[in-house]
């Protein structure tokens, strides 16, 4: 008996229909097996899609801002880092006047327990830190030779958002204080996986190496067609100043033996040249001296005069007759001149009484 469905406002029941029979339960189960071998091979061959967002875990959020004072590199460089680090966070510049330990309270409203604050002092030095708010610890780096995105030299390119690889030197590992800053930078610049703004691929590097006992940040971009790296910036040196146990504070950790502070730097520069300003002016001065000193005789060297010819000498004429007296051309031609002219006077006045007397 066929199957009957019943209205729901009460009305004469209706035949239901029949299902349809699927086309592949149709076919001969010979058939079927050979579809089934068919879409394996087109799975096979089609390219994979992206990889599926699962739970977003690990919620690492980094507060990235800097005082009041930067200059422009610094400024450009700050974007720089948030552009690359999807799990970041900004923030209004903070005042100068203000205490470090305000920042613990900005990351607790932002909920972020990361920070990376950069802090200019005169305008030309830029320090930054490394902070695990709020219980720290954190790390305070002298930053120095500052290249951006901007700049021509940095060709790459690479995918706005996406996870990079972290690579780090060996020497991190051997002494203890370079292994804290490892997990800290770990923590910090790893973008934390199925993150919401970022995405699933890996096509740059960040490379810290370690030379000169300061820590050296590169980023380069993966070339998909050899592997090869190509340097996309940004670049810049932390040279550490020291590691305090809290955030923004607390006991001294470590404090670096080879740091030279900005100040100190100019100043050893500074005495260099005044040195070299007050090495020429001392020379100077000893030539002044040197001339004003008399002149010391040297003893005559017999032996100096072996080689030289004597001149022949020439017999001396006595002059016995007085000689004449040399004639003064000048005086004489004066002379002649005034004969001349009084004899012209003379002349003048007897016309002129002839003249007269007719």
């Amino acid at each position: 008996m066929a199957a009957t469905k019943r209205k729901r406002r009460g009305g004469l029941a209706v035949q239901a229909k029949k299902p349809k029979r699927n086309e592949k339960d149709a076919a001969p189960p010979a058939k079927r097996h050979t579809t089934a071998e068919e879409v394996e091979e087109e799975e096979r061959d089609r390219i994979p899609g992206p990889v599926c967002k699962g739970k977003w875990k690990n919620k690492e959020r980094i507060l990235i801002f800097s005082s009041r004072g930067i200059n422009f590199r610094t400024r450009h460089l700050m974007q720089d880092l948030r552009m690359l680090m999807p799990h970041s966070k900004a923030d209004t510049k903070m005042d100068r006047k203000d205490k470090l330990f305000v920042i613990n309270e900005v990351c607790e409203m932002k909920n972020c327990n990361k920070c990376i604050y950069f802090e200019a002092k005169k305008k030309q030095d830029l320090y930054m830190w490394l902070s695990n708010s709020p219980h720290g610890p954190s790390a305070k780096f002298l930053v120095q030779n500052i290249h951006t995105l901007a700049e021509l030299k940095m060709t790459g390119n690479c995918l706005k958002g996406s996870r990079p690889l972290l690579s780090f030197d060996p020497a991190f590992d051997e002494l203890p204080h370079y292994a804290l800053l490892k997990e800290l930078l770990i923590q910090i610049f790893s973008t934390p996986r199925y993150h919401p703004k970022s995405q699933p691929f890996v096509d740059h590097v960040f490379t810290f190496t370690i030379l000169d006992n300061r820590i050296w940040f590169r980023n380069f971009q993966i070339i998909e067609e050899d592997a090869a790296l190509v340097e996309i910036g940004p670049r810049f040196v932390l040279n550490l100043i020291k590691i305090f146990q809290g955030s923004f504070g607390g006991p001294t950790l470590y404090e670096n033996p080879h740091y030279q502070s900005p100040n100190m730097h100019r100043r050893v520069i500074r005495s260099i040249t005044a040195a070299k300003y007050r090495e020429k002016q001392q020379v100077k001065d000893v030539q002044k001296l040197r001339k004003k000193e008399p002149k010391t005789l040297l003893p005559h060297d017999p032996t100096a005069d072996v080689f030289v010819t004597p001149a022949e000498e020439k017999p001396i004429e006595i002059q016995w007759v007085k000689p004449e007296p040399k004639v003064d051309l000048k005086a004489r031609k004066k002379r002649i001149y005034k004969r001349q002219r009084k004899m012209k006077q003379r002349m003048d006045s007897g016309k002129k009484n002839k003249s007269m007397e007719t």
